[in-house]
């Protein structure tokens, strides 16, 4: 049985788990489940390595989940579109609303098609994702502050999160891939602070249910 194989694919499972909760979360409650910015990131990392990825290597297991998250990426981000001025302060327009949240994909545009450039396909999207994922982590951190509770969060989401970054950080930090060489330290001490701020804020969601 391939390692690589199965870690990646227990970790797109896992992820697109987290996006259709997402979405489900968004329409539901009337609110937005990702982070502006993790989600601004995300779909620029899903959407370039869809369509490099393709082009370099193929029809791979792991261009298939981009391809796939591509897809749901623009079911949040019609959430987070829909549902997401309410968060904005009051006094800015519903203009400068949307002109911020375009530039905020620009920009993450840019951002992303950098990593690669400047690091190759493989490294450049591995350090561009666990990197964005670490930011992710956070921000559902600030999102659960800001909101004062679970409002577009689940259970469901931070678990499947957590799983779906542990796999990728024990097949680059411990097993390592062939574009690294070797296991890469770098990715297993971003993946260990990543599962520390999820363990954290999955705590914080049983806190909550607990309370309900």
């Amino acid at each position: 049985m391939n390692t690589s194989l199965v870690l990646a694919g227990i970790s797109g499972i896992c992820w697109t788990i987290v996006y259709i909760e997402c979405i489900r979360l968004g329409f539901k409650q009337k609110t937005y489940s990702m982070p502006f910015w993790a989600l601004a990131l995300n779909i620029a990392w899903e959407t370039l390595h869809t369509i490099i990825g393709y082009r370099e290597e193929g029809l791979t297991l792991q261009v298939g989940f981009n391809a796939v998250w591509c897809f749901f990426d623009i079911g949040i981000l019609y959430t987070y579109f829909k549902y997401g001025q309410k968060y904005f302060p009051d006094f800015l327009s519903k203009n400068v609303f949307i002109a911020w949240s375009v530039l905020g994909l620009i920009v993450s545009y840019f951002i992303q098609y950098y990593f690669v450039e400047e690091f190759g396909l493989v490294k450049g999207g591995s350090y561009s994702a666990f990197l964005q994922n670490l930011a992710m982590s956070i921000l559902f951190i600030a999102m659960f502050v800001q909101r004062r509770g679970n409002e577009g969060q689940s259970l469901t989401l931070a678990i499947n999160k957590f799983i779906g970054t542990l796999t990728p950080t024990i097949l680059v930090g411990i097993v390592g891939l062939p574009a690294f060489g070797k296991p890469n330290l770098f990715i297993l001490v971003l993946g260990i602070c990543i599962a520390v701020f999820d363990i954290i804020y999955i705590g914080l969601l049983l806190g909550k249910q607990k309370e309900s």
